[in-house]
């Protein structure tokens, strides 16, 4: 293309974005009529609408203008912002949606109140209108009644009359009814507290008390005012929330508490119906999370038995792979019992019928079962490591078949009964497209084809992308690790390039796959400044299986740098790479990991940039951290070792630490004390703090300055 231009880094985050405008959110109705979806305006790509595509019609049509309802700047309350920050919902209008049952509506959140929006009469209809905000609101399986959860409690409202009712009284303060704990929305993925049965006459719902939890006053700078919260927050090695587990029955408002047992230690990770509201299971997970059991509870007679045990010597991985079929015919789950993750048939008393799947790979999760055909979907990496794909297994004969074409990562929305798909597919090359599939593969219609046409914000600029070159390492325990390298199309002869590995390197993440994703078009940009960019998944990474996971537990940040250490040496194997000038850069983990390479590996990396670092592992919550590293009363040295200020004295090179100053997940105060101890040591780095900032660092301004800054520290020091 004679018109094709190198990237710009102020284009990179401004709209329309250049990876395209794919929908979010997407969904199918029950009855497969239809595709809804999400889609920013034309002007604010953060202000969402609800959309959708009608199949018969063949045709997208603009379901509820958010602006319509409520214009002007929204007002959330502090629980509703914490959720979304935990959620990474960086978005106002409607911001999320569900559908009733027999697909005729659909319910969603906006500016603190419940909005209802039927089909027939295309209109939306406000169900609360209150100060108070209403949240986690959800349709009942009958279509009958919507819940929600209002200060703390359980509220259910009739539809058809607007009557409301009030499930549980006892709510505020440190009770919460019907609301996933703090460790169970950051670190579980579990973000609601109660489940409706299947029949509309009962809810399943968790009470918290919070009382015991460490009360700590955690502050937050913005840039004309520090706001303080009082918060009740589990450090690791201190108490958690106490949870019970009840069930409200809607008739008369009596609650059924189920009994865990005596040890009130221990998460609820996971509640689910059976087909019968009849029968409620949950998962209860040992604090060290080494022991998970699948419980049953006959709710006609308070009975329970153990469906089944896992157990490990390291952790147990949660998952959402549970589906329990029709007329007490057994359940699907999933286990990691075999070293991989894989989908295992029982009865419905417990017995092994099958396992679905084998072998070294790992299924990614369950997707849908098609009882009459004894079919199960999955999406895994049965091919490749690299790239999820649909898959179907039989429950009769175990014979699997890959639905998705290859060389693509396939993210999946599927038909209830299997029988057709929602595809957002990519690779490193082509931006993500969505179509409705057949089970055949074939494309019922696109959803948005994202082409690269004349019209596309990334035509100009995509002629001078170079996919990256995937390649795999040893590790020292002679494991298989997966790299990627973004350099020029043409090497320069006789000239030595200085490189940037872009790290994570933490547990349940993986970069290197073949897929497209926005945050990679800044390492194009780099290699447009002269750079290359490498990416090495180290072991305790996801997707690989536990042995490659396990390495990391009892101490973080050393079978993590060993591995990033040897792909540095193979970097220095190559004959364009200057060896001294390697540079390191992450956020999260990944910052950890920037610290600790430049503390404890000197001389490997010349510069590293460290975006919200955890630097002392005790400061950090009680599921995520001692998952990995056991509790600080068992485990003491492993966390002095695991934390980065043991080896503050090896740095060496130019060091950058950012941190937004609002982070309420890796708090400011992991940098703070590290910014502490350097300075008393008379060590010199840089720092850039963020007012106003979380975790995420959401927001264009922010990630313009931040990367301008990043990109002219590189230049600096590798110039």
């Amino acid at each position: 293309m004679l018109n094709a231009k190198q990237l710009e880094l102020e284009r990179l985050f401004a709209d329309p974005a250049l990876s395209g405008a794919t929908p979010r959110s997407l969904s199918m109705a029950p009855d497969g009529s239809r595709v809804t979806y999400l889609k920013g305006k034309a002007g604010d790509a953060n202000r969402l609408d609800l959309w959708q595509y009608h199949i018969k019609e063949g045709k997208h049509s603009l379901l509820v203008d958010a602006d319509s309802l409520i214009s002007g700047a929204e007002t959330l309350s502090d629980e509703e912002k914490a959720r979304r920050e935990r959620m990474r919902l960086f978005a106002s209008g409607i911001i999320s949606y569900s559908w009733s049952k027999n697909s005729d509506a659909l319910l969603f959140p906006l500016n603190g109140d419940l909005y209802y929006y039927e089909l027939r009469s295309k209109s939306a209809k406000k169900l609360t209108d209150t100060s108070e905000f209403e949240t986690d609101a959800t349709i009942s399986p009958t279509g009958r009644y919507v819940a929600f959860i209002r200060n703390q409690n359980l509220f259910v409202l009739e539809i058809a009359s607007g009557k409301e009712t009030q499930l549980t009284s006892d709510g505020g303060g440190d009770i919460k009814n019907g609301m996933a704990e703090f460790v169970a929305q950051e670190e579980m993925g579990r973000m609601t507290g109660y489940w409706w049965a299947p029949d509309d006459s009962k809810i399943a719902f968790t009470r918290t008390d919070e009382s015991g939890v460490a009360e700590v006053v955690r502050n937050e700078i913005y840039a004309d005012e520090i706001k303080l919260f009082n918060q009740r927050y589990p450090y690791t090695g201190t108490a958690n929330a106490k949870i019970q587990l009840g069930v409200v029955a809607l008739k008369d408002g009596s609650v059924n508490w189920i009994s865990h047992g005596d040890d009130e230690d221990i998460y609820l990770p996971r509640v689910d119906w059976t087909k019968s509201a009849r029968y409620l299971s949950y998962q209860w997970q040992s604090r060290n999370q080494q022991q998970l059991e699948l419980r049953l509870v006959d709710l006609s007679n308070n009975q329970q038995k153990v469906l089944l045990s896992e157990s490990s010597k390291t952790w147990l991985n949660l998952h959402d792979d549970l589906h329990f079929l029709a007329n007490e015919q057994g359940f699907i789950w999933a286990s990691e019992r075999d070293g991989y993750k894989h989908l295992y048939h029982f009865d419905f008393n417990g017995k092994l019928l099958r396992q679905l799947t084998s072998g070294n790979w790992v299924v990614d999760e369950l997707d849908a079962v098609n009882e009459k055909q004894g079919m199960v979907y999955f999406t895994g990496r049965k091919d490749t490591p690299l790239e999820r794909h649909l898959y179907q297994v039989s429950l009769k004969d175990g014979n699997i078949k890959r639905l998705t074409e290859a060389g693509f990562d396939h993210a999946l929305v599927m038909a209830k009964d299997g029988s057709s798909f929602i595809d957002s597919f990519s690779n490193v090359s082509t931006p993500t497209k969505v179509a409705l599939r057949g089970l055949d593969g074939k494309v019922l219609t696109w959803l948005e084809q994202n082409e690269l046409n004349s019209s596309h914000a990334l035509t100009p600029y995509h002629a001078e992308l170079t996919a990256p070159r995937f390649g795999t390492l040893k590790a020292e325990d002679g494991q298989t690790m997966h790299y990627r390298l973004f350099a020029p199309k043409t090497l320069a002869q006789d000239k030595k390039y200085p490189v940037i590995v872009s790290v994570y390197g933490g547990p349940h993440a993986q970069r290197v796959t073949n897929s497209w994703s926005a945050r990679d078009l800044y390492l194009h940009y780099l290699v447009q400044q002269g750079y290359l960019v490498f990416q090495l998944d180290n072991r305790g990474s996801y997707n690989r299986g536990k042995a490659f996971e396990d390495p990391i537990y009892l101490k973080l940040g050393e079978a993590e740098l060993n591995d990033q250490i040897r792909g540095v040496e193979y970097l220095r194997s190559l004959p364009y790479v200057d060896a001294k000038k390697v540079a390191i850069y992450g956020h999260s983990y990944g910052g950890y990991m920037a610290i600790m390479a430049m503390f404890k590996a000197g001389d490997y990396f010349a510069a590293g940039v460290s975006g919200a670092p955890v630097t002392d592992w005790a400061l950090y919550d009680t599921h995520y951290t001692e998952r990995y590293l056991g509790h600080p009363a068992q485990n003491a040295q492993g966390y002095t070792d695991s934390a980065v200020f043991p080896y503050t004295d090896g740095l060496k090179g130019n060091l950058l630490i950012y941190h937004g100053m609002a982070d309420d997940n890796v708090l400011f105060t992991h940098s703070t004390k590290l910014y502490k101890q350097l300075q008393d040591k008379g060590l010199l780095f840089d720092m850039i703090n963020y007012p106003g900032s979380k975790h995420s660092m959401f927001g264009q301004p922010v990630q313009t300055h931040l990367h301008k800054s990043i990109t002219q520290f590189f230049d600096r020091h590798l110039k």
